[in-house]
């Protein structure tokens, strides 16, 4: 079976309401054969990525790690770790973040590319 590439425009997006529509791709939940314990032979492109309407209120908004460690806890804002890594880190974080909590997060989160 062929991988189905779809391709997003992030012009004017709110991070939010793309990154919904990117796990539901990824996930599968657009194709009448939706399997949960596969991964999706999907790929999704987005476009633009650099043009997201991320607004000043957003930027504030903190990503926090926790390595299990004591001191180990660390926090970001959305704006430094877009400085730091770029815009596609900010995305594939909000994105990783609607996808289930299980083994297949990661190998889902490979079928994102993020253009900017």
């Amino acid at each position: 079976m062929e991988t189905k590439i779809y391709t997003l425009d992030a012009t004017g997006a709110k991070p939010g309401r793309l990154a919904t529509q990117i796990a539901h791709i990824l996930l599968g939940k657009n194709t009448p054969d939706t399997t949960r314990n596969l991964v999706a032979n999907v790929q999704v492109v987005v476009e633009n990525a650099s043009k997201l309407d991320i607004t000043e209120k957003r930027g504030t908004e903190i990503f926090q790690t926790y390595s299990g460690y004591q001191g180990g806890q660390k926090s970001e804002t959305w704006a430094h770790l877009a400085a730091r890594r770029g815009i596609s880190e900010v995305l594939t974080r909000i994105v990783g973040g609607m996808l289930p909590k299980n083994k297949l997060r990661t190998p889902r989160l490979k079928n994102l590319i993020i253009k900017d």
